[in-house]
């Protein structure tokens, strides 16, 4: 780090004030940044993120650093995280309100879809009814429409903090589950099938036509749709459960999201796209699209799914769950070695001395921010130590995902003691004993 005059100093200071000030006050007009609606918690959001990396990138280029800790290397590093911890976690915060906001005004928008959907399912069955003739199955359809989006209108207002309609496929770790996604279309189509029958069989008065609908409903027509029913229901159960054990014993690092968002259906925790949850919306969606055509043509009875694409289905849902299964691990130290600058003579580790971790799964997927980075503290002997975030130009060089660089500070006894670290997610890593000499 660079000191500088006390000039820089105070005007960097002034505008990283100023910037804080701006995310923290506001009105209910053009610029609001308070939390009490959701334009003002988004514009509150904006700014803090902008202060913060504003923060970052002038301590990265060595400036903002007061004089009375710039002589020392190890005081200007732990100056320079305490500073970004605590921009990091006012960034946080503004988050988290932005995602509140967010979630309490999503449901009049779900309910705008629902009925946007019966809506548009109106003008294709008045379009497709031209020259055909309107039939009893059409207007069962509508009905039946009309029944699903007042109960999915119900369940959005019971909801109405959480999301709205989106609240059940949530997990509990605020994002969109992809196996309570799928099950939840299956489930839609599967009651909207069976209400179009419900319906006909109401508007039809000849025992011979109703015998034909109530036969629609036999097991030997519809069993792929019930099979594959079943099986994408029982996926979803299934893996809330494994992700759930999984966690509780500490073999998978799970961190919570800010809000969901319509990409981690496709997407890990980290924001990369999964091979095993793009096969499995794609080829649900695929087999989603042929059941919805196939009652279109046939609403007498229930959709007759091919066991060929039934099949696609069910490999695809045992893909994802064999992902589900092999998903995560637990960090690991594989070694720690004392940190040498150059020209720096070699020698055993000693307490002021900076130690490198070296090992695997220090960051879990999506705690890359700055404020999950801060969590993070390695365990010497019985003392603990807070990770110091380095910035640099654009993120941070410690800690990362494979390493990390902590002093070992006066308090630690000389002797064999152990090294742990302890995660953002709260999962401690293996014991890795050093030798700290006198």
């Amino acid at each position: 780090m660079r000191p500088f005059g006390s000039g820089g100093l105070r005007m960097g200071r002034r505008a990283y004030r100023v910037a804080v000030q701006e995310a923290r006050e506001g009105t209910h007009s053009g610029g609001c940044t308070c939390g009490d609606c959701p334009h003002g918690a988004r514009e509150g959001h904006r700014r803090a993120v902008a202060a913060f990396l504003a923060k970052r990138d002038e301590l990265a280029a060595g400036q903002g650093l007061p004089a009375a800790v710039a002589h020392s290397a190890g005081a200007s590093r732990q100056w320079v995280s305490d500073e970004l911890t605590q921009s990091a976690r006012d960034m946080a915060d503004r988050g988290r309100a932005e995602g509140d906001a967010w979630l309490a005004g999503l449901w009049p928008r779900t309910v705008g879809v629902v009925w946007g959907g019966c809506a548009l399912l109106l003008i294709v069955q008045a379009l497709t009814a031209i020259g055909a003739g309107w039939t009893t199955a059409r207007t069962a359809g509508l009905l039946a429409a009309v029944v699903v989006g007042g109960l999915l209108t119900g369940a959005a207002y019971a909801h109405r903090a959480a999301g709205g309609v989106l609240a059940p496929v949530v997990g509990e770790d605020n994002r969109l589950s992809t196996s309570r996604a799928v099950a939840a279309c299956w489930v839609l189509v599967v009651v909207y099938a069976v209400l179009v029958l419900a319906g006909e069989l109401a508007g039809t008065s000849g025992h011979r036509e109703r015998d034909a609908l109530i036969s629609g409903l036999e097991l030997a027509r519809g069993a792929g749709v019930v099979t594959v029913l079943a099986v994408v229901c029982g996926v979803a159960v299934l893996v809330r459960r494994v992700v759930g054990l999984r966690v509780l014993g500490q073999r998978l690092q799970k961190v919570r999201a800010d809000r969901p968002r319509a990409a981690d259906l496709l997407t890990d925790d980290s924001g990369r796209g999964t091979f095993a949850d793009i096969q499995y919306v794609l080829i649900s969606a695929v087999a989603l699209v042929f059941v919805a055509v196939r009652l279109a043509r046939r609403p007498g009875q229930l959709p007759d799914l091919p066991w060929g694409l039934a099949l696609l289905v069910l490999v695809s849902a045992a893909a994802y769950l064999a992902a589900k299964y092999a998903e995560g691990g637990r960090p690991v130290i594989l070694s720690v070695v004392r940190s040498r600058e150059a020209g720096d003579l070699d020698a055993p580790i000693r307490t002021g001395d900076d130690i490198e971790i070296r090992g695997a799964g220090f960051v879990p997927p999506g705690a890359a921010t700055a404020d999950r980075l801060a969590r993070m503290v390695v365990r010497i002997g019985p003392v603990h130590v807070h990770v110091p975030l380095v910035p640099v130009r654009g993120g941070f060089t410690n800690p990362t995902d494979s390493a990390l660089t902590v002093p070992v500070p006066v308090d630690v006894e000389p002797g064999r003691v152990d090294v742990q670290v302890v995660t953002a997610a709260g999962v401690e890593t293996n014991r890795c004993a050093i030798d700290v000499a006198d």
